[in-house]
């Protein structure tokens, strides 16, 4: 099979079989999802819709460093979620962490962008 084959099969996936595909590749070859999903968030914008029923895709946001800047990024963590401080350094502290679920692709592509700026690194799933 083709390499551009398996990139067109790779594209028309939702981004829940995207996921477990992730999984998959995790498991099979011994790698880290930190090493895949990058891939996986870069292709699943052209899968498009949810699995045959025709409503859009929802995502999780899940962070799974909080990186150098600590503080920073437990600040975006408390304006996007309006938790508190305890309970966003909590989200920081225990990794990965579900920061928001069931989003639009917009929605989390932007609140992966703000965590992304204050030094996190995040995944959508």
């Amino acid at each position: 099979m083709a390499k551009e084959d398996i990139l067109q099969q790779i594209e028309e996936l939702s981004v829940k079989e995207l996921a477990e595909l992730v999984e998959m590749f995790e498991e099979r070859f011994n790698v880290s999802a930190a090493v895949a999903a990058p891939v996986a968030v870069a292709v699943a914008p052209a899968g498009g819709e949810a699995d045959g029923d025709g409503a859009s895709e929802t995502l999780k946001v899940v962070m799974t460093s909080a990186g150098q800047k600590k503080i920073q990024v437990i600040k975006e963590i408390k304006e996007i979620t309006g938790k508190g401080l305890k309970e966003c350094k909590e989200l920081a502290d225990n990794l990965p962490a579900t920061i928001k679920e069931d989003v639009s692709n917009d929605e989390a592509t932007s609140l992966k962008e703000k965590l992304e700026a204050a030094g996190a690194e995040v995944e959508l799933q």
